[in-house]
């Protein structure tokens, strides 16, 4: 009987029910505590006429737990059935504040499936589930920014109230909706609690946070000036102010509270003395991406001009005439057309897209190979091998542009200034180059002493010296 009751229940067959009841009038009271009864697994399944009928024979079915605690608000909750929600709560209301063995109410199902309809039911009939929390302490609107269940907040503010304080509540950290809401960088919930509810803009966590001192601690974001402009609009302050501190290599050294005075006469010259060193890792994390874009954009180019010359390949074989002699120049099917033609620009052509092709391959090898390249000097090697790729780069461009411009054409206006164009542009590209050595080799000179270190401006230590500090 109770095999054929659970097939009529994983149906939603009404006839098959009433043809129990009508055999076994008491079949319904003989269902097993702690397991799921047949209106657990109709509540589950959406079957809201089958629930119905239960609930009209048996009312006292609404009450029973299953093995996890669940009650058939439960799984209609998380299911998103709201007649059978309705028909539920129509029995039993208190049903609503009741936690499952994992320490959440059916509302608070409701919440994290997203099930609008269903929340607004229970809020409804009885408006204190709204302010149920979990076991671990966390109100609604926490579990609403958590899950990303925006329309559910909004329909739980309303529920509560715009002008409750009960949207200030913090979970087991301390943290508000808005600490949970800031970190998650939901900047449209962020606006939402700001312009609709009384939350507490600096309210501070466990850890002393406020909101805007989350933002500053968590994961940069692009939506991280928003939130701030927001927060800050609001009147959020931060909390958590560090104090000033000098770098020394890799050393921190803060400073003590009595020259705070005295270093604030030299804070505009060069910010403390020395920058700190994170702002070099900055400058030079920032080369390394944009080298790696550029090698990256140039070996494909330069690996296309291979493939594909100037003037194409040739389409077919063609190593005898018609009349079946040797011809003077045979080709093969996908060999250059170029390379019959003008062997000797052929010859330049190959050779300064093989340089451009290798040289940003290695730029590619040297910056995904993991040595410890981050310092500044193998910067500058890097880059050129960089100005070495571009250089051969433009020497394929030229030479393509001379093959492909026909004879007559060379002596025009048009192709007269793109060369001189090109070798201007070639001499600039040398004089960045010669300058750049010429930097490099009196960096060398001063390192071993051929040559004397630039002098420092005394006027910098006048007030105190930095190996004072």
């Amino acid at each position: 009987m109770e095999e054929e009751l659970h097939q009529a229940a994983l149906k939603g067959s009404v006839p098959a029910l009433l043809e129990l009841l009508r055999q076994h009038p008491h079949i319904l009271n003989g269902t097993p505590s702690l397991s799921d009864t047949p209106l657990h697994v109709a509540a589950i399944l959406g079957h809201s006429a089958f629930a119905a009928e239960l609930l009209t024979r048996s009312p006292e079915l609404a009450s029973r737990l299953n093995l996890q605690g669940s009650s058939p608000l439960h799984l209609a909750a998380a299911k998103g059935c709201v007649e059978i929600v309705k028909s539920l709560v129509l029995v039993n209301a208190d049903l609503g504040l009741v936690w499952d063995r994992d320490g959440l109410t059916p509302l608070h199902l409701g919440v994290i499936k997203g099930r609008v309809g269903v929340v607004a039911e229970l809020a409804r009939v009885r408006p204190e589930a709204a302010r149920v929390l979990t076991q671990g302490g966390e109100s609604g609107f926490h579990l609403c920014v958590k899950h990303h269940r925006f329309e559910v907040l909004k329909v739980l503010v309303g529920c509560v109230g715009k002008d409750d304080d009960f949207v200030n509540w913090r979970d087991g950290d301390g943290n508000t909706v808005l600490h949970v809401a800031v970190a998650k960088k939901q900047l449209e919930v962020i606006n939402y609690l700001l312009d609709n509810t009384k939350i507490e803009v600096n309210a501070q966590n466990s850890n002393g946070f406020t909101a805007l001192d989350v933002l500053s601690h968590s994961t940069r974001d692009l939506r991280d000036l928003e939130i701030k402009e927001s927060l800050q609009y609001s009147g959020a302050s931060k909390f958590i102010k560090k104090a000033p501190s000098v770098m020394f290599d890799q050393d921190t050294v803060q400073v003590p509270t009595t020259m705070q005075p005295l270093m604030s006469k030299r804070r505009s010259l060069r910010q403390l003395v020395f920058k700190p060193k994170q702002k070099e890792v900055d400058w030079l994390g920032r080369k390394r991406s944009s080298l790696m874009v550029v090698a990256s954009l140039i070996a494909t180019v330069a690996f296309q001009s291979a493939i594909n010359p100037p003037g194409a390949v040739w389409q077919s074989d063609y190593l005898e005439d018609s009349n079946g002699n040797p011809v003077d120049k045979p080709h093969h099917a996908g060999q250059s057309v170029m390379a019959d033609t003008e062997p000797s620009l052929y010859g330049l052509y190959m050779i300064s897209n093989t340089l451009a092709f290798l040289s940003s391959l290695s730029i590619i090898l040297l910056l995904v190979s993991g040595l410890p390249m981050k310092r500044r000097r193998w910067m500058w090697i890097q880059m050129v091998i960089m100005w070495v790729a571009i250089t051969a780069l433009t020497a394929t461009y030229f030479i393509g542009l001379i093959f492909m411009t026909p004879q007559q054409q060379k002596g025009g206006y048009l192709y007269h200034v793109t060369q001189v164009s090109v070798l201007v542009w070639m001499a600039l590209m040398g004089i960045v180059f010669f300058g750049n050595v010429v930097r490099a080799a009196r960096w060398l000179l001063r390192k071993y002493g051929c040559m004397k270190k630039k002098p420092r401006d005394d006027s910098l230590d006048e007030d105190y010296d930095i190996d004072d500090l």
